[in-house]
């Protein structure tokens, strides 16, 4: 087979296809991409030898570039080729169309770590992400700082839930109290809310609830739409106490029967603190009950 001018009828279709429907980009780059990357592994012998193989990208590299102009140096060939051969025992790219694109593809696809690009097309695809916020969480290590790394098609509320969580402050110096770490959330509450994951929104800040006869005050509560429950904060400056556990199951408790509604999940509870304790954890027999530490920046 001629794989070089199947190549390049198949990319000047794709430049064509462009110009005539342009709210079709996405899906047509994708498409053209993805086959070009299949022709070339065909032309370098499979999969096994495509691998190794650069000698061909770069003849090609340099009659594309002859022929039809920028965008088809070597660099973006093997970019192409990398594409399909990540993609293709992953099923459709349809579900990704319309929000993940083939510069985000660009920074994803050298991370190598399958997962980890999984988890950035997921996160991409579901919040929506512009390639500047994309290349933000990837410096910021978000996939590292991810409890659960499996199921991301079905995630528990807590999957995507950082550890550590980082918090903005004014002065990384200075000993943090635990109003201080408060009034620094509130301060950038919407960076916050992304950092946690997706599908959080805010509901109050120092909430006043009545135990017996005593008022207490929920540090932060939380509403994720996602999955359709409240989520309790409590801010801890110190390593993880077991009265913490007592306390803020309390604050759940209360939640459960005074303000979700029957249609609501049971209410999660999130202990932020400096440190955490893995022996005052194993004796947490609740699964709404997850601890995450902080990092200032």
């Amino acid at each position: 087979m001629k794989y070089y001018e199947i190549i390049k009828e198949t990319l000047i279709k794709n430049e064509v296809y462009k110009k005539v429907k342009d709210y079709s980009k996405n899906k047509s780059d994708l498409n053209t991409y993805y086959e070009v990357g299949r022709l070339i592994v065909k032309a370098q012998g499979g999969e096994a030898r495509a691998k190794y193989g650069n000698k061909l990208i770069k003849e090609y590299s340099e009659k594309l570039t002859k022929e039809l102009g920028k965008g088809y140096d070597i660099s973006n060939l093997k970019r192409m080729r990398q594409f399909y051969m990540f993609f293709q025992n992953g099923g459709s790219l349809s579900h990704h169309f319309g929000k993940v694109s083939w510069t985000h593809y660009r920074y994803l696809l050298p991370l190598e770590d399958k997962n980890k690009i999984n988890y950035y097309i997921y996160i991409t695809d579901k919040l929506n992400l512009s390639v500047r916020e994309l290349r933000e969480k990837i410096k910021s290590n978000e996939y590292e700082r991810i409890g659960e790394k499996t199921e991301l098609e079905e995630p528990k509320v807590n999957t995507l839930i950082k550890n550590p969580i980082l918090i903005k402050v004014k002065n990384k110096n200075n000993k943090l109290t635990e109003y201080a770490l408060h009034q620094s959330i509130l301060e950038n509450i919407d960076d916050f809310l992304k950092e946690l994951g997706i599908g959080f929104t805010f509901a109050g800040s120092e909430v006043k609830i009545k135990l017996g006869d005593r008022y207490n005050y929920i540090d932060l509560l939380l509403f994720n739409v996602n999955y359709n429950c409240y989520v309790v904060i409590e801010l801890k400056v110190t390593e993880i106490k077991a009265e913490y556990i007592g306390q803020i199951t309390k604050y759940i408790n209360y939640v459960d029967k005074n303000i979700k509604k029957v249609f609501h999940e049971k209410t999660v509870g999130v202990i932020i603190c400096k440190k955490e304790n893995k022996y005052v954890m194993e004796y947490c027999t609740n699964p709404q009950i997850f601890v995450r530490t902080y990092e200032t920046v």
